[in-house]
């Protein structure tokens, strides 16, 4: 089932993977079946995950193409310290987007990699997606995000701590 759901969105939105042919792609998924259950977890989500090209290794890159920040990723802060600060203050997040990411297999994208996703887009036009923070922004206590408004890409930044039900995160898997 899952199969073929990323294949009607491979063939469907064929500008996200020019030169790229769905028999390869598959042949790849299935020698790679850890990968799939990556995938699952994203499609869970609400991530719609698809084929954005390669990498330098010739690995496929999926990544979340959802119109908004996928549903089921929303509502998190960014990572477990904010999460615990947070916490003590009685106001919780349902999670973190740093653990969720680990525990679906997935990377969090980084502000290049997010401006890059949105030249396919747009994506995030009434939502934002967390982004992967320097370290240097991290220490200071902030974290990133970013959205699509008014025909252009923005990355933003607020506190690590912050959650709201308008953002999620978007992931990758190399596949």
């Amino acid at each position: 089932m899952l199969m073929e759901v990323l294949q009607r969105r491979f063939e469907g939105n064929m500008h996200r993977h020019p030169g790229l042919n769905w028999e390869d792609v598959r042949a790849r998924l299935e020698a790679n079946p850890e990968k799939l259950q990556v995938l699952k977890a994203m499609e869970e989500t609400g991530g719609e995950p698809d084929v954005i090209g390669q990498d330098e290794q010739g690995r496929y890159l999926f990544c979340d193409c959802s119109k908004e920040s996928p549903t089921g990723r929303r509502g998190l802060c960014y990572d477990g310290e904010a999460q615990a600060q947070r916490e003590k203050k009685g106001v919780a997040p349902k999670g973190n987007v740093l653990d969720m990411a680990r525990q679906m297999g997935v990377e969090l994208l980084d502000e290049e990699q997010y401006i890059a996703l949105q030249q396919l887009g747009p994506f995030d036009t009434k939502t934002s997606s967390w982004v992967k923070a320097p370290e240097d922004v991290r220490k200071l206590g902030g974290a990133l995000f970013g959205d699509h408004r008014y025909g252009r890409t923005f990355i933003y930044h607020n506190s690590a701590g912050s959650f709201y039900s308008s953002r999620g995160f978007r992931g990758l898997v190399r596949v």
